[in-house]
Formats: structure tokens, C-alpha cells, sequence
């Protein structure tokens, strides 16, 4: 029974990042046009008016199902504006992540987790009605702090469910893979229901998805059912973590590897119009493709991790070596099907990278600090939003001062240079569980329900 709720959880946990990675891509072919008409533009109309990510060719003009990610940066207030609309999730969401991871330390993760949820069915719902730009800002900075507690929350929760390997490794990666199918399925998912049902019906339909998973969530784990968390051990501070050597090089390391991807999506689209003259259809299929990639890393990771478990460590640097590689070759590309290659490469790295790190930041937690796992992965979604943030608003301004080659040359060396790094990682394999609060009081006999089912679990 509790092997079957584990699943079951897995499975709203799952579909909490999808829809969460959705909704933030779902945006793409929905607010450029949306913007401009509210400031006035006309649907199909050319010139100076049309909105960015519209298909200015042809004679009708109509707007691309697969537009690109995000619009240039080309200096205009409405680049600007939708720019700022995209960064400002990632940005309150790193504001918000310290609080949260220790919330979720104190009162466990599953309460976390549904409130997280009821804030994205709020900001999905603003985001169907809204009516203006100022409403599109709330509603995105709203998701924001939705997903501060609910995707820190849900991957502590797999963290705390799959406690033993490999079944955490595969557990988290298969929350990697919904993370990756959410962000690449949504643009056309967005941009097909936009174009012949109206701006209301995606988020309508994410938002009905939403509210069906946590009242999944409240049947599966309601939160007068959580009151056993008051006999957990305290976990560790978040500035206490935030210190530990070997999960600042973790976090680091989830950093850098997402930086090309986060600066490349706001940029490669307009770069690819300009060098190779790429299409509409063209540039919003640029990252598709690179799902399979992406889901073939889990997978390898995964399978690797579970044969040869002590070097987890190696996998990550590999990963940043391919995603170095990778990002350098982008702009020597001269078409589409070559473009193609080092995007696929880069999510290649990536899922390497995220699939061998996440459960290392568990059992580092695990070793070293008390099994509470909510401020450790809100680091993890700090390092992610760091990327992110600066995406959308710094990367185009890098293209315009430095040049796109230059820009993909730099991360691509940042990454390079970091995958040496991992090594200070390669003995966290051969670490013992340390006194913690946790171990003093097994060694001590068991004092409440939470000890004895933890003694319980070691003698198993």
C-alpha cells in the first residue's frame, strides 16, 4: 500500500511540474500578439505594428502555431515589456525559494505542495481573463511564487518517498522528463488552441488540470493526515546548507549548465532568421527535436546510476563537456538541420547533468545534515531561476554589445572550465551518515511514531 501511494504521489508530483513548465512556455504564441492588440495593433497587419513572433510573410499575415521562444531584443518597449513579463516568474521565484524550502522543512511537503498548486489555478485563471498588461505581470509573478513551493516541494517530496537508490534516481528522473515534455509541448499546445479556440481556452484547460491534481493531492495526503511531521527532526537551516562545499558545487554546476539554454532561447530565433534566413515554421521547431535527447539522457543516467553509482559525479562532468562542446558549435551552423544537432546536444548535457546531481544533493543531505529535503532543493530551483531571470533580460543584450558568437563561445568555456570541478564530488560516494539529530536518537531507542518507523526502515 504505501509502495502503490509513493506512486500515486509520483504521479501528482509529475503532473505539477508539467503543468507549472507549461504554463510558462504556453505564453509564447499567446503574448506577443495578445500585447499588441492591446496596444492597439491589428491582427495580420504589417509593418512597425505587427507584434514580435508574428508571421509578417505571406498575404494574410496570420501568426505562427510554432512561433519562436521569446521575441529579440531589439530595444523597442514592447521587446522590453514581454522580456520583462517572462523573467519576472524566475525572478520572484528566487526571491521567494529561501522562504520556502524553509517552510517546507517545518511543515513537511505535502501542504506545501498543495498550496503551491492552488496559486498556479490562481494564476492560470488571471492569466484566461486578463485584460491588460499590468494583470499579465501579476499573473505571471503569481506563478512565480506558486511554483517557489510546489516545484520545491514536489521534488522533495520524490526525495522523501525514494529514499534508497535507484529508485530515487529513477523516481527524479522521470520528474526531469514531464519538466522537459511540459516545455516543449506547450508552445504548440498554446499556440494551436489560440489560434482556433481564443487566448482563454489554454489556461483554461491548465487551469482545470491543476485544480483535478491537487484534489488528487488532498485525497492521497490531506493535511490533517500530515500532523505526524511535528515528530520529525528539525532540518537543517538553509545558510547552513547554502555553506556546505559540496552543495555549493552542486548548485553551481545546475547553474551553469542552464545558462545556454536559458540565453539561447530568447536569442537563436532571431539569429536564424538573420544568418540562415530561417522560416516561421523553421524557428518554432528549433528545440522540439530536442526532447528525445533530453529524455534518452534520463534514461542512460538513470541506468548508469543504478550499474555504477560512485561515479554520479562523472556523469555531471560529461554532461557539462558535451553542453561546453555544444554551445560552441552553434554558431557555425548554416541551416536549420545543422542547428538542430548542438540544441539536441545541449539537452543531452543537461539531462546528464540535472539526472546525476539532484540525487546527489539528497544523500549529500542525507550524509551530512538531517533527511529533510525542502531547503536543499529550493537551492536547486535557485540555481535554476538564476538562469532563467537573466535569460530573457541579459541575453539580448550580450547579442547586441558582444555579438551571438561571442555569447555561446562564453558559456560554452564557462562549462567546460566548471566540469573539472565535479571531481571535489568524486569521495561523497564513500561517506557515512553523520550524527545527526536524526541518528542520535535511533542510536538512542525510538521516542516517537516518526523514530520508530525510521528504525523500522533501517532494520529492513
Amino acid at each position: 500500500e504505501a509502495r502503490r501511494q509513493r506512486r500515486l504521489l509520483l504521479a501528482v508530483v509529475c503532473v505539477a511540474l508539467l503543468l507549472d513548465n507549461m504554463l510558462y512556455m504556453v505564453l509564447v504564441p499567446i503574448v506577443p500578439d495578445y500585447i499588441a492588440a492591446m496596444r492597439g495593433a491589428t491582427r495580420g497587419g504589417g509593418g512597425s505594428s505587427a507584434p514580435p513572433g508574428a508571421n509578417g510573410s505571406g498575404s494574410g499575415g496570420n501568426r505562427s502555431l510554432f512561433p519562436a521562444r521569446y521575441p529579440a531584443a531589439s530595444g523597442s518597449n514592447e521587446d522590453v515589456q514581454i522580456g520583462l513579463l517572462f523573467a519576472s516568474k524566475a525572478m520572484l521565484q528566487l526571491l521567494v525559494n529561501p522562504l520556502s524550502g524553509t517552510l517546507i522543512d517545518r511543515v513537511g511537503y505535502e501542504a506545501p505542495l498543495l498550496a503551491g498548486l492552488g496559486v498556479m489555478f490562481l494564476s492560470t485563471a488571471t492569466f484566461a481573463f486578463a485584460e491588460s498588461y499590468g494583470t499579465l505581470f501579476a499573473a505571471r509573478s503569481l506563478q512565480g511564487l506558486g511554483s517557489a513551493f510546489a516545484d520545491t516541494a514536489g521534488i522533495a517530496l520524490i526525495a522523501h518517498r525514494y529514499g534508497e537508490e535507484p529508485a530515487r534516481s529513477r523516481a527524479l528522473g522521470t520528474a526531469l522528463a514531464c519538466i522537459s515534455f511540459g516545455s516543449l509541448a506547450a508552445p504548440p499546445f498554446g499556440g494551436v488552441l489560440y489560434e482556433f479556440a481564443g487566448k482563454q481556452v489554454p489556461f483554461l484547460v491548465l487551469a482545470c488540470v491543476c485544480l483535478l491534481d491537487g484534489l488528487s493531492l488532498l485525497a492521497l495526503a490531506p493535511p490533517c493526515a500530515v500532523a505526524a511531521r511535528a515528530n520529525m527532526p528539525v532540518g537543517t537551516p538553509i545558510h547552513r546548507l547554502m555553506v556546505d562545499p559540496y552543495i555549493a558545487v552542486v548548485a553551481g554546476a545546475l547553474a551553469t549548465c542552464n545558462i545556454p539554454l536559458a540565453f539561447l532561447e530568447p536569442t537563436i530565433a532571431n539569429w536564424m532568421k538573420e544568418s540562415m534566413g530561417a522560416s516561421e515554421w523553421e524557428v518554432g521547431l528549433t528545440w522540439l527535436p530536442a526532447f528525445f535527447p533530453h529524455v534518452l539522457g534520463v534514461y542512460v543516467t538513470v541506468r548508469l546510476a543504478a550499474a555504477y553509482p560512485h561515479l554520479q559525479w562523472f556523469y555531471g562532468a560529461l554532461g557539462m563537456a558535451i553542453i561546453g562542446a555544444s554551445s560552441c558549435l552553434v554558431p557555425a551552423c548554416k541551416n536549420f538541420g545543422q542547428v538542430i544537432i548542438p540544441l539536441c546536444g545541449i539537452c543531452f548535457g543537461i539531462a546528464l547533468v540535472d539526472t546525476a546531481l539532484l540525487p546527489t544533493l539528497a544523500f549529500l543531505v542525507d550524509v551530512r545534515h538531517v533527511s529533510v529535503y525542502g531547503s536543499v532543493y529550493a537551492i536547486a530551483d535557485i540555481s535554476y531561476c538564476v538562469a532563467y531571470a537573466l535569460g530573457p533580460v541579459v541575453a539580448g543584450q550580450i547579442v547586441h554589445t558582444m555579438g551571438f558568437a561571442q555569447l555561446n563561445l562564453g558559456m560554452g568555456l564557462a562549462n567546460v572550465l566548471y566540469a573539472p570541478v565535479l571531481l571535489f564530488l568524486k569521495n561523497v560516494c564513500q561517506m557515512k551518515p553523520s550524527h545527526s539529530e536524526t541518528n542520535i536518537l535511533l542510536e538512542e531507542g525510538p521516542k516517537g511514531l516518526y523514530d520508530t518507523i525510521k528504525m523500522e526502515e533501517r532494520k529492513g
